[in-house]
């Protein structure tokens, strides 16, 4: 009957060591977004539109602030209509006289060509609810594991098998 105990109170234990993994997981997910001001403050370059800065399989770190985009920064943003965020460069900004709201034209650095095709049907500018973020630092490569377990949808479910065969015969 000891056994059962030791055994019931070491998956209690495992349990308690998963829980606070999980919480301290997304506390610091919320901590980044209150500091970035950001509600997407990590994010992975998916494709090699801005190469030779960034790479596919890049994480980048993003910060929002209050000050208007500028021409040269390099922002991360949604189209409507879209899931996906995009990571481009503003190569023009344009100030709305009454309001003074800048909006902004993107283009990848390793494409021919700006964004506007890219952009809603009619929509010629990205306006601020479209900006995720500015580009504030970056991590090199180390996003390639999401694009795999992405791409490859088997090497994620073999992935979650093993973990899941570890925790049942793993013994204390």
């Amino acid at each position: 009957m000891k056994w059962v105990r030791n055994s019931v109170t070491l998956r209690s234990l495992q349990m308690i060591a998963f829980g606070m993994l999980v919480s301290t997981s997304l506390v610091a997910w919320k901590a980044m977004v209150c500091f970035s001001g950001s509600n997407s403050p990590v994010v992975v370059v998916l494709t090699g539109s801005m190469e030779p800065g960034f790479k596919r399989g890049d994480i980048l770190f993003l910060s929002m602030s209050e000050d208007p985009i500028r021409a040269g920064e390099i922002i991360v943003f949604n189209i409507d209509g879209r899931k996906i965020p995009i990571v481009h460069r503003v190569v023009e900004v344009h100030e709305r006289r009454n309001t003074g709201v800048v909006d902004a034209l993107t283009k990848g650095d390793n494409n021919p060509t700006n964004d506007r095709p890219l952009y809603a049907s009619g929509q010629h500018w990205l306006h601020q609810h479209h900006i995720l973020g500015r580009a504030v630092g970056f991590l090199p490569y180390v996003g390639w594991t999401t694009i795999i377990l992405t791409e490859k949808p088997i090497i994620k479910y073999i992935l979650i098998g093993a973990l899941g065969l570890l925790v049942v015969f793993s013994t204390g």
